[in-house]
């Protein structure tokens, strides 16, 4: 990151009144650099055997498509839904950024959903993620997108972190995740959670309520709806580091790119999530193409959840005169 990003960031706390003092964890820290030399790639086969089977599956459950039932393809759908709610509004907004509070039962719900997503426990994808965000595109990074599309995409779980990366991972001050007793329930019993929740009970439903083949319902809502969620959350760190304007800072690689916010519900605006990470929304244009922030919204309203975090209006025009690349369209 430039020393011009550096300015702009403080000058951002100073106009959000420290806002951002809350997420310290979640803002880039100039202060690291790359060592020189890197470390010998180590291929994680493990790893690249179950991500192969898993893609051979998805695979065949898209070949079993057409002879699932409708009533199994809703299903599909809402476990899609479901799933990457356990993601997008649980372990992205609430507990990596904090961007919101929710109640229990929100808290639970999401971490229910966040099993149903298997992308690992709430803790170490809150941990990673805070990484992520405080050493973006460095070698500090899980997926640092300058390596490329396909390291960025999948690549960085197929082969071993780079010692940066857990390094800068076990400083981090995660207090909060670790008072919070739903993360820690579920990352107790995270393995189970995920055997129940990812793949039995999107199996079982429709075998048992309205007769479909365990076929089917393995591969179509089990195996093929995980992979796809998957791969449209992996798109946030691969296709949105790489394709799409830069509205609110030119300085950085993160893009807005509408195709990932639409497989993601709503994800995909990552100019302006980096540019400011503790806003809940992860957009300014409200719930479109943003099914997460319908859902938080709608939480609010059931009083599941409250003071949600957003930039003002005024913010978000100094931002984009003073760093954006020119492309910005309000509204």
């Amino acid at each position: 990151m430039t020393e011009a990003e550096t300015r702009n960031q403080h000058a951002d706390k100073q106009q959000n009144g420290g806002a951002m003092a809350e997420t310290a964890d979640d803002v880039f820290d100039d202060t690291y650099k790359e060592k020189e030399g890197k470390p010998p790639r180590m291929l994680v086969w493990r790893n690249i055997i179950l991500m192969s089977l898993l893609h051979i599956g998805a695979l065949y459950g898209l070949f079993l498509l057409p002879s699932a039932s409708p009533l199994t393809l809703a299903w599909t759908a809402v476990c899609y839904f479901i799933s990457a709610l356990g993601v997008t509004a649980g372990a992205h907004r609430l507990w990596s950024h904090r961007s919101y509070k929710a109640s229990a039962p929100l808290r639970v719900f999401l971490a229910l959903a966040n099993s149903m997503a298997f992308q690992n426990d709430i803790y170490e994808w809150a941990r990673d993620h805070r990484v992520h965000h405080k050493y973006s595109e460095t070698d500090a990074d899980p997926h640092n997108a300058k390596r490329g599309f396909f390291f960025a995409h999948v690549g960085w779980l197929l082969v071993r972190k780079h010692p940066d990366v857990i390094e800068k991972g076990k400083k981090l001050e995660l207090s909060d995740l670790k008072a919070d007793q739903v993360v820690m329930f579920q990352r107790r019993y995270y393995k189970l959670s995920v055997v129940t929740l990812c793949f039995l009970l999107p199996t079982l439903v429709p075998w048992y309520f309205w007769g479909e083949s365990l076929t089917v319902g393995y591969f179509v809502p089990g195996v093929l709806r995980y992979a796809v969620v998957l791969n449209a959350t992996w798109l946030v760190n691969s296709a949105a580091h790489i394709w799409g304007n830069r509205p609110y800072d030119k300085t950085i690689n993160p893009r807005e790119n509408p195709m990932v916010a639409f497989s993601a519900i709503g994800e995909g605006f990552h100019n302006y999530h980096h540019t400011f990470p503790f806003d809940y929304a992860t957009s300014e244009f409200g719930c479109k193409l943003n099914l997460t922030t319908a859902f938080i919204d709608l939480m609010c309203f059931m009083g599941l959840a409250k003071d949600c975090r957003r930039v003002s209006k005024e913010m978000i025009v100094a931002r984009v005169q003073r760093t954006g690349d020119g492309s910005y369209k309000s509204g």
